[in-house]
């Protein structure tokens, strides 16, 4: 009798020598999609898993036979989406005793990618994604608020102060890292496993704020915000700080799809914004003099 391996074992052996928060991230990337197991939404998947950090630059992506079994769909379903990904330059295949796929340099390519998936997602749709995460995450906070210990909150408070200083791929994959392990403070593995999964779902749309540096250091004051409330214990306020930051993002988002949908690049969309920016903040210094 042959023996199989089952998808969780395979995914395991791929993530070995991962940091915990990274090794969630992957399982939830590749939970079997089932019968809508199509090239598409295996490309998704994996475009998600590149933008949240999964795997980084260099990294081998498990086999096309693991990445069957892991999402349920056929090989040939995974070979065509490893075909695509590869004409867009976020993977390459290299041949060979030690071959495979590879995670390619590619932080503008799998933007394009983050940016049509926005664009294609209704208005509706992306303000109840937003709901959702909010609800997970209020609810994963509110919990840590009651559980989480001192020394806890400062291991991730020294894991977000390490973010400052880091590009913006591999800050959103710290930050992410850090929303992760405040949820598991909540010591509710149901809770836990919701919020990485659609953590894994939204983080490729909050990854296109990583351009806007007043984003960026937005999301790393609420969850500065976050963790000090939740070392007082002050559930009122941690859910002030999850609600504000997360309908901010969800804005910010709807007016980044809503000149995208006008015919605006990425980079016009970011220069328009920098140079109001630079407006308003003449207009601030003339209202000084």
């Amino acid at each position: 009798m042959t023996e199989t391996t089952d998808p969780p074992t395979l995914l395991r052996e791929n993530c070995d020598s991962t940091a915990p928060g990274t090794s969630r991230l992957r399982t939830a990337a590749f939970a079997p999609i089932g019968e809508e197991g199509r090239a598409e939404l295996v490309i998704s998947r994996i475009v998600q898993a590149i933008t949240v950090g999964a795997f980084v630059e260099g990294e081998r992506l498990p086999s096309e036979t693991e990445l069957s079994h892991l999402f349920g769909v056929a090989v040939v379903t995974v070979r065509e989406a490893l075909g695509v990904l590869r004409t867009r330059d976020l993977i390459e295949t290299k041949r060979g005793r030690n071959g495979g796929s590879f995670v390619r340099t590619s932080h503008g390519a799998v933007e394009e990618v983050n940016a049509r998936s926005l664009v294609e997602l209704p208005r509706l749709a992306l303000a109840d994604l937003g709901v959702h995460y909010e609800t997970i995450v209020t609810a994963c906070a509110e919990y840590a608020c009651m559980r989480a210990t001192e020394g806890e909150l400062d291991v991730v408070r020294e894991m977000l102060d390490g973010a400052r200083e880091l590009p913006a791929d591999l800050w959103r994959r710290r930050i992410t890292e850090v929303q992760l392990e405040l949820a598991a403070l909540s010591q509710s593995v149901r809770l836990t496993t919701e919020h990485v999964r659609v953590q894994t779902e939204f983080t490729p749309l909050l990854a296109l704020q990583d351009g806007d540096e007043v984003a960026r250091a937005l999301t790393h004051s609420f969850l500065d915000a976050q963790i000090s409330a939740t070392n007082g214990g002050d559930v009122e306020q941690v859910r002030a700080i999850v609600r504000e930051s997360v309908r901010g993002s969800v804005r910010w988002l709807v007016g980044f799809r809503a000149e995208l949908l006008a015919g605006k690049t990425i980079s016009e969309v970011r220069a328009a914004a920098d140079q109001r920016r630079v407006d308003q903040q003449s207009m601030e210094q003339v209202d000084l003099g």
